[in-house]
């Protein structure tokens, strides 16, 4: 049984590593904040990511997975998705010109970084999809070997997300010495840019899954 457990624990790492190097709307987050709150933003993102990870994952057990793979569902996370991430953007790009990397003012501003892991993650159609489908396979997988193959799965997943966003939150935060002001900005806008396209990925995501249920409304 220990076996298994460390096979489950090591192949949910590997999995959730590769996708947490993928480039999205946590990450290009993290790396913002990370330049106003340091080493501490990326652990701060995983607390709140984590969390609604863990409910999710006591909803799946619960067997509530197909509503997740409803296309109406998809909808309207999708148009959530990119509501909140358009908003995200403006907001960055609004607090350009006054924006100072070593001004304690900046920290004032930012956001609960806990919230935001929670809401970012809320946002993206694609992650409800990813669990509904791959990780609810890994979970029935997992529940063969009770509540501590379930937490072997967990611990293994989350723990990857929380390597990768901490060396990138200590990376950024670390670097930051050699950033000028013009730099930052610069970065910050390329953030805000980046949350651009991801909200208009999810709007068009959205609306064309809303166009294909219009029509098989028709159809039928």
């Amino acid at each position: 049984m220990l076996f298994s457990l460390v096979t489950i624990f090591s192949t949910s790492f590997i999995l959730a590593l590769s996708g947490a190097l993928m480039p999205g709307p946590v990450l290009t987050v993290t790396v913002s904040e990370s330049t106003r709150r340091g080493v501490i933003a990326g652990p701060l993102m995983i607390l709140g990511h984590g969390l609604l990870e863990l409910a999710l994952v006591a909803a799946l057990l619960a067997g509530i997975a197909p509503f997740f793979t409803r296309d109406d569902v998809f909808m309207v996370v999708s148009l959530f998705g990119g509501i909140l991430l358009l908003w995200m953007a403006c907001s960055m790009i609004k607090e350009l010109p006054t924006l100072q990397l070593h001004n304690t003012d900046n920290e004032k501003k930012s956001r609960s970084l806990v919230l935001a892991g929670i809401l970012l993650s809320l946002s993206n159609p694609y992650w409800f999809i990813w669990w509904a489908t791959i990780g609810v396979g890994y979970i029935m997988y997992a529940t063969k070997y009770g509540l501590l193959g379930v937490g072997a799965f967990f611990s293994g997943h989350i723990l990857a997300d929380l390597a990768w966003y901490s060396l990138v939150s200590f990376g950024v935060a670390k670097g930051k010495r050699y950033f000028s002001d013009t730099f930052y900005r610069r970065l910050i806008f390329v953030c805000a840019a980046f949350l651009m396209i991801f909200s208009c990925y999810f709007f068009y995501s959205g609306i064309g899954k809303g166009y294909s249920v219009l029509q098989l409304h028709h159809i039928i």
